[in-house]
């Protein structure tokens, strides 16, 4: 069977499928993202932007908070007034910025939180703001004051009278009226309070139809991969690691190479459920406590049910999802056991180990040789992992930790460059 032609993924799929993965870690925040776009797509066409601005900004807005790393900072975000809203959306713009297939929505993400300021907002510096950014920026406050428990139409007026009331301060004062016209039409107000939200998305235009390529698709899981793991000083550099070690052990284990990047492209998403669990557990220093463990070892569910709902991803998602499995059936979530594993699986489970010991971490520094081939032959002896894959990758111990150390040190370099460059800029000083 050819692979390639069952990988065939949509672009507006998978990013709709990751900007709802992106509210999973507090339930009050469900679906928050899409909310916006939903919204911001309402102002938008109504507004008169063209069919191709409508759908940049309907994607910015799906992902406007990628930015937003813990769920302290979620919470806070989530407040109608905050202080300095810019951190998080330079960020964004940071991560998204060298990635060529979302390099045109990240300016809009940098800027959703620029205030208009009498007209001086349709600047930032010498760049003219995308008037989606604007957009996004009444709609994220308008979803923000919307309560989803309550009556929907009761909350018009004083939601109007809180909009307005920033006019011309924090928000075009064309866009209020606009926003005034369109808040007299109930479906509006039912819209962005809908619970099918996925039907009201796909009966619009504003998604991408674009079928990634496999160097697309492998671009977009490292971008991925970059919001899961930089969320943590702790496992910063993790994926990255993971998915080389898994490239170069299955291309030694007899895979070809379209196999060996689709293996690179699970290794970038197998810990993509981590986005549900509270950075502040990520970062726990000291051993979790039952409850913790619980909610660390559900990250693997939420893989699978992530990618799950992409069309395409299904090989993927098998070697990606299943690397807390073990060969006796004690793993988990699903327990399989033996052969019922996908050997693609069996391979990212010895990748996720060999990386998580061998690299360091703030707390502890990686193992040496000697230790991490000893715990690894220990736990194929125990048959918890696949111990003629261990013997391959026992074998080939050095180049394996090379090509780790390798990424990991130019992955390492791109979060410091975030880290460091995310505020840089005179707007991160501003308050809204």
């Amino acid at each position: 069977m050819n692979l390639l032609s069952n990988v065939k993924v949509k672009l507006g799929a998978l990013l709709t499928s990751f900007s709802k993965t992106l509210d999973y870690v507090d339930r009050t925040l469900s679906n928050h993202h899409l909310r916006v776009a939903i919204i911001a797509d309402d102002i938008a066409r109504a507004y008169g932007l063209s069919l191709q601005a409508r759908r940049d900004t309907f994607i910015a807005a799906a992902l406007h908070d990628i930015g937003v790393f813990s769920l302290t900072e979620k919470l806070q975000v989530a407040e109608y007034d905050f202080k300095n809203p810019f951190e998080h959306a330079e960020k964004g713009y940071w991560l998204m910025k060298d990635f060529a297939v979302l390099n045109n929505i990240a300016p809009i993400v940098r800027h959703h939180h620029i205030r208009w300021d009498d007209g001086r907002g349709r600047y930032s510096g010498s760049e003219e703001v995308h008037q989606g950014a604007h957009i996004i920026h009444l709609a994220d406050r308008i979803e923000i004051l919307l309560n989803k428990n309550n009556e929907v139409l009761r909350q018009k007026d004083p939601i109007l009278r809180a909009i307005k009331s920033r006019s011309n301060t924090l928000f075009d004062p064309i866009l209020i009226e606009t926003f005034t016209d369109l808040s007299e039409k109930e479906y509006f107000w039912f819209d962005a309070a809908y619970e099918e939200i996925d039907e009201l998305i796909f009966n619009r235009e504003v998604l991408p139809e674009k079928e990634l390529n496999i160097d697309e698709l492998e671009e977009i899981a490292r971008l991925f991969s970059h919001i899961i793991d930089f969320r943590s000083m702790f496992t910063a550099v993790h994926s990255a690691g993971v998915s080389a070690v898994a490239c170069a052990l299955s291309k030694l284990v007899g895979f070809s190479s379209l196999e060996c990047r689709l293996m690179a492209i699970a290794g970038y998403l197998h810990d993509i459920g981590k986005l549900t669990v509270p950075t502040e557990i990520l970062e726990k220093p000291a051993r979790l406590e039952a409850e913790e463990m619980n909610l660390m070892k559900s990250h693997v569910y939420y893989s699978y049910r992530i990618l799950d709902s992409v069309k395409g991803l299904e090989t993927i998602n098998m070697w990606a999802s299943f690397h807390h499995e073990r060969m006796d059936g004690k793993g988990y979530p699903f327990h399989f056991m033996g052969e019922s594993l996908p050997i693609g699986s069996r391979i990212m489970a010895v990748a996720d180990v060999l990386t998580a010991i061998s690299e360091d971490r703030p707390y502890r520094k990686g193992m040496d040789e000697d230790t991490a081939l000893f715990l690894i032959e220990d736990l194929g002896s125990k048959n918890a992992l696949d111990r003629e894959i261990i013997k391959i990758a026992k074998a080939n111990f050095n180049y394996l930790n090379e090509v780790r150390h390798d990424v990991q040190n130019r992955a390492k370099e791109e979060y410091l460059n975030l880290k460091t460059g995310a505020c840089l800029l005179d707007g991160c000083l501003q308050d809204v």
